[in-house]
């Protein structure tokens, strides 16, 4: 199996806002399928197989600065440092990322986060999710959306920066039922298998569902 490792950087005296981490996950994501570069191989290989299972581990210090040796993008995104690494093996990460702990990532909001603009992902809010595993869905739901949309459609989100915003929906149930993509997890780890975390609401596909 192969999988995508993401970085997130929490230094203990200033970490990241949850809200901007989650974003800043999703993202590296789209960054990555919009322009591969040397890594197209890798991204297809993960990507053919169906099951886009991503991993988010937490760096500081020197731990984030091997982290950002390695081959791969850094996104920053308000206060948050995210880096996605080319798809591995799951079994064959390089020494410096397999190191980082997967735990520790229970990130906080300290203000409400303001007026989301689109495209949205929204959070299933009746799910207990640590942030790192709500990046990954974060970032599945991105990848869902770009495979769900045209070339036209890529360009124009190309032309936003391919921002997102993440918030937790009221009425997630709706919205997950209206035909846009839906996040459902395989239930490695936390949560129950096909549990509804994420719906990506983006406006070119909510014309279509």
């Amino acid at each position: 199996m192969m999988v995508l490792p993401l970085v997130v950087r929490i230094e203990r005296a200033t970490p990241p806002e949850r809200t901007d981490a989650l974003e800043a996950a999703a993202m590296a994501v789209l960054g990555l399928l919009d322009d591969p570069g040397e890594w197209r191989a890798e991204l297809e290989t993960w990507q053919s197989t169906g099951r886009i299972r991503k991993v988010v581990r937490r760096a500081r210090g020197a731990e984030w600065r091997r982290a950002i040796e390695l081959p791969g993008r850094t996104v920053e995104h308000g206060s948050a440092e995210v880096r996605v690494h080319p798809p591995v093996p799951l079994d064959a990460w390089p020494k410096e990322l397999a190191r980082l702990q997967v735990g520790g990532t229970e990130l906080v909001d300290s203000a409400e986060p303001g007026p989301a603009g689109p495209p949205i992902l929204w959070e299933n809010p009746a799910l207990e999710m640590s942030a790192g595993k709500a990046m990954a869905q974060a970032g599945h739901a991105a990848q869902l959306a770009w495979w769900a949309s045209s070339q036209e459609e890529r360009e124009l989100w190309r032309s936003m920066g391919l921002r997102v915003s993440v918030r937790r929906a009221e009425g997630f149930d709706e919205l997950a039922a209206g035909g846009l993509p839906v996040v459902r997890d395989a239930g490695f780890t936390e949560i129950a298998p096909g549990s509804c975390t994420f719906v990506a609401d983006v406006p070119w596909l909510r014309v279509r569902s």
